[in-house]
């Protein structure tokens, strides 16, 4: 798959992830898509009009993997587990960006903050970091996620301004907009939602058992039962429209990994939508 991706982008990874500067390059007119982290405030007041600094770029990308893997990920319908989906994603990028020198780090939560694995790079963190992920346990119940707390120990553990992947299936308790917020205001936040068909439609096959995979709790439904089935639709509108709102709200790009699709395709999708943005944006400034 690395090679695959590695073909698509004629291995300029950069493609996909850019370094993050600290010496101003020049000051211009903002226009749509910039970040509004860049907004030069002083100015703007001044011109009326909103203006952004922009910066030397760093050759050096430190990129940081916020990871749930609580229990609600060993789930999957398709060709694979959503943990499967967490941990060849990861293998892959963070191989892709050690091979150019970068750094990677990652904190782990399972029934809690298990683990925080400081940034470095080579191909030794690589495989320390998928160790960890594969040699892990699952889990068959745990409190309820609260991807808050993920979120949180991310914003104390990642010091320097940095490319920050959450990789979660986003089932979690309340509270966690506030820390992503925060968290996208210092960091270049890209959300990489794990999802499985079954959690959106469910097939009419009468009585089943449905089980939460956090709490352990069992529960009979009627899948043939149309009220429940509009119920059912219903949560699973409201709640993708929130994860949109949020994301958009906050500037958080999200590539969303399916366990019935090719993960390569996935990427590759994800990194042609980039480049799209991103020659969107030029075009957009050289006008």
């Amino acid at each position: 798959m690395l090679r695959r991706l590695d073909g698509w982008l004629q291995g300029d990874y950069r493609t996909l992830f850019r370094g993050y500067g600290m010496d101003l390059a020049d000051i211009r007119e903002y226009v749509a898509g910039d970040d509004v982290r860049h907004i030069y405030w002083n100015v703007t007041a001044r011109m009326d009009l909103p203006y952004v600094r922009e910066y030397h770029e760093d050759r050096e990308i430190t990129a940081q993997f916020l990871l749930d893997v609580s229990p609600s990920v060993d789930f999957g319908t398709a060709t694979a587990l959503k943990r499967d989906l967490l941990i060849d994603f990861t293998a892959v990028l963070a191989r892709l960006l050690t091979r150019q020198g970068n750094k990677i780090g990652a904190v782990l939560y399972g029934s809690r903050v298990e683990r925080v694995i400081p940034a470095r790079t080579g191909r030794m963190q690589v495989l320390r970091l998928i160790s960890e992920l594969e040699s892990r346990p699952r889990l068959k119940e745990a409190p309820a996620t609260a991807l808050a707390d993920l979120l949180d120990t991310g914003l104390r553990a990642v010091r320097r301004r940095s490319l920050v992947f959450v990789i979660s299936d986003f089932f979690t308790m309340p509270g966690w907009e506030r820390p992503l917020a925060q968290l996208a205001r210092r960091h270049e936040v890209l959300a990489i939602r794990l999802v499985d068909p079954r959690e959106r439609e469910l097939p009419e096959i009468g009585m089943v058992v449905m089980n939460d995979a956090e709490t352990g709790e069992h529960l009979w439904v009627d899948t043939n039962d149309s009220r429940f089935r509009h119920r059912f639709a219903e949560v699973v509108d409201r709640r993708e429209r929130m994860l949109a709102e949020t994301f958009r709200r906050y500037g958080v790009e999200s590539l969303e990994l399916s366990t019935e699709e090719d993960l390569g395709r996935s990427i590759i999708r994800f990194a042609a939508k980039r480049k799209l943005r991103r020659g969107q944006r030029a075009v957009a400034v050289a006008s």
